[in-house]
């Protein structure tokens, strides 16, 4: 605990403020093999002794010595006690600090990994040693599991019985509330109102699944038998200890790989994250049993830009994948997938034709898009003109998703030879996707709801689809940062584009502080830095920008004429609402928007498209 707050909410503010963001928006940094590096701001140099460490989340400096974790940064830094620290970087990440009374929710964390910790060493001796356990041992055998692999993954095995677990803890003083809360022991009532408890895993194999700390949180069990009536995995709960949204599993096992190769490789399943990593390829993680979230980008995001998807052979498989590329395009990481025939999976391909082959599938992998277009391509027709458009239509449904310019040229660039299309086509797409995105968003905003509706709205889902910005938002954003200590790119926005047009905050507010720093001659940081207070999250939105390669390529006419174009862009689509909105109302209204959308073609004839929106 600190001072006053949880020491669950500290470990929080820790998850959800990567070092490397943090220290990459107040210094310049560049990737040095598995790390970063850079000028150290606490002492005077010039050659870069400052290195930062993703993996451990720590900093250190080789020339003063300076180093810690991202609260030790941010107190040398800016001079703040630890407690200020945490506090700074919560309000940073939009996390509210609620106070602690008492130790309950730090002990009782404690005590949960304490005893998920112990839990896992007795399944794991079970299993190796119990007669009981016989069963279990044959089966991993069959599965070709070596006995190196059941001792690195932990794997254990939960007897048939109902009270294995709940009297061994009994035993231990382990009261049965906490047995409960721990997800361990399931409490039953029946149509009596009595009260019973019991194990929740029964013959099973035990899967311990580990957080990135490398501690226990909770259990995976599979059945061993194919006639098994129940469930064939049955997981631990939603506990204080486990949240699955927030846990890749093999990921304690799997980060120095992933920065060693610069990739990590995605399976769908546990046992194809063992398989992988007993065949040599430790860069191997694994959701939760369920599509990824978020956190679980963010996480791997920390280590690489780069993943590789290699999902089962099947129609399913073959959606998810699709699926999960979205989710890591979206946060501008390189995406590729590994082909296997139907009805494979990594585990058994593996098995049937040994780590070369599948080193070959991974070799032969194809970029998202397509493989998507190979998807597509199952259910419709390409060479025909309705199933082309479809296709296309879903392929800008995943190149809209990249906040990355690079990205998206390249995937659309790659989708119109595929598709056979000129690849002005296809950003006119994009440009109508996310023309209809916003149509969906004014019209999600005006629309009447039903108190079931709103009350069963996911805020934090809610204010990502609003506060997400428009691509073209972005792009003009990205434009801007680069161009920093040019004012030509500046000046078109601060000329030609009124601010209240650029709907997402962080996008408003950056351009707003480059027109202030244009108009004052001072770097843009220094407004930033100023303008963080009232915007929180911005300055890493600004690094994240700078961090992008610059598709201007240093070159002023060329970052101006973009700029020039993303706004004409704006004021098109804003007119073309409007005149959408006004359907067959004021005739007189509508023609002029007609013809303000005919000037914007003629930008070049002097015109001030700041005028007209009141002509």
């Amino acid at each position: 605990m600190a001072g006053m707050i949880p020491e669950r909410t500290v470990e929080e503010v820790a998850y959800r403020n990567d070092i490397v963001e943090i220290i990459g928006s107040r210094v310049a940094l560049k990737r040095a093999g598995s790390s970063w590096k850079g000028l150290c701001p606490f002492h005077q140099e010039k050659t870069p002794s400052f290195h930062v460490n993703p993996q451990r989340q720590t900093f250190h400096c080789f020339g003063c010595g300076a180093g810690g974790d991202v609260f030790k940064f941010v107190m040398t830094q800016e001079g703040l006690d630890f407690v200020s620290a945490v506090r700074s970087l919560a309000a940073r990440a939009g996390i509210v600090i609620e106070e602690e009374r008492g130790t309950g929710p730090s002990g009782l964390r404690k005590e949960l990994q304490k005893l998920h910790s112990e839990v896992a060493a007795k399944y794991h001796q079970t299993l190796l040693k119990s007669p009981t356990a016989e069963g279990a041992r044959a089966y991993l055998e069959s599965r070709a599991l070596t006995k190196q692999t059941i001792a690195d993954f932990q794997i254990g095995y939960a007897p048939d019985t109902w009270d294995s677990v709940l009297n061994w803890a009994l035993k231990k003083k382990v009261s049965l509330d906490r047995l409960v809360e721990s997800g361990l022991v399931v409490e039953r009532r029946d149509d009596a109102g009595k009260v019973s408890h019991y194990d929740r895993f029964r013959d099973r194999i035990m899967f311990p699944i580990f957080d990135a700390q490398s501690r226990v949180v909770g259990f995976s069990g599979r059945t061993m038998s194919k006639d098994h009536q129940g469930a064939k995995y049955v997981n631990s709960p939603e506990t204080p200890l486990f949240q699955k949204g927030r846990i890749l599993y093999g990921m304690h096992m799997a980060r120095a790989a992933i920065l060693k190769a610069r990739q990590a490789l995605i399976c769908e399943g546990q046992i194809d994250v063992i398989r992988c990593h007993q065949a040599g390829f430790a860069h191997a993680v694994a959701s939760q049993g369920t599509a990824f979230t978020d956190e679980q980008v963010a996480l791997l995001k920390r280590c690489t830009d780069s993943v590789l998807l290699v999902f089962d052979g099947d129609e399913a498989g073959r959606e998810a994948a699709v699926k999960t590329g979205r989710a890591f395009i979206g946060a501008g990481m390189a995406v590729r997938v590994a082909r296997l025939p139907a009805g494979e999976d990594p585990d058994s391909f593996i098995r049937k034709n040994g780590a070369e082959a599948f080193r070959k599938a991974i070799d032969d992998a194809v970029s998202a898009v397509s493989f998507h277009l190979e998807v597509l391509g199952t259910r419709e027709d390409l060479r025909k003109e309705a199933g082309a458009m479809r296709a296309a239509r879903e392929v800008v449904k995943t190149v809209v998703l990249s906040p990355n310019a690079v990205q998206r040229s390249r995937m659309l660039e790659e989708a119109a030879t595929l598709l056979r299309l000129p690849p002005d086509a296809l950003a006119t797409e994009v440009d109508e996707a996310v023309r209809r995105v916003d149509v969906e968003r004014r019209r999600a905003a005006v629309a009447p709801r039903t108190p079931r509706e709103e009350q069963g709205r996911r805020p934090a889902a809610r204010a990502r689809a609003e506060d997400a910005p428009r691509p073209e938002e972005r792009w003009l954003c990205e434009h801007i940062v680069h161009a920093d200590g040019s004012a030509g790119p500046t000046a078109v926005v601060a000329e030609y584009l009124p601010l209240e047009m650029v709907r997402d905050p962080l996008c408003r507010t950056l351009l707003q502080a480059a027109v202030e720093a244009s108009v004052a001659g001072v770097p843009l940081r220094e407004v930033l830095s100023e303008a963080e207070a009232s915007t929180p999250g911005l300055d890493r939105f600004a690094a994240e920008l700078a961090a992008l390669p610059d598709k201007s390529r240093g070159d002023d006419d060329r970052a101006v004429e973009a700029v020039r174009g993303l706004v004409l862009g704006m004021w098109r689509r804003r007119l073309e609402a409007e005149r959408e909105a006004l359907g067959d109302r004021d005739p007189e209204r509508r023609a002029q928007l007609t013809n303000d959308l005919q000037a914007l073609k003629r930008w070049a004839s002097g015109r001030p498209i700041v005028e007209l929106e009141m002509s």
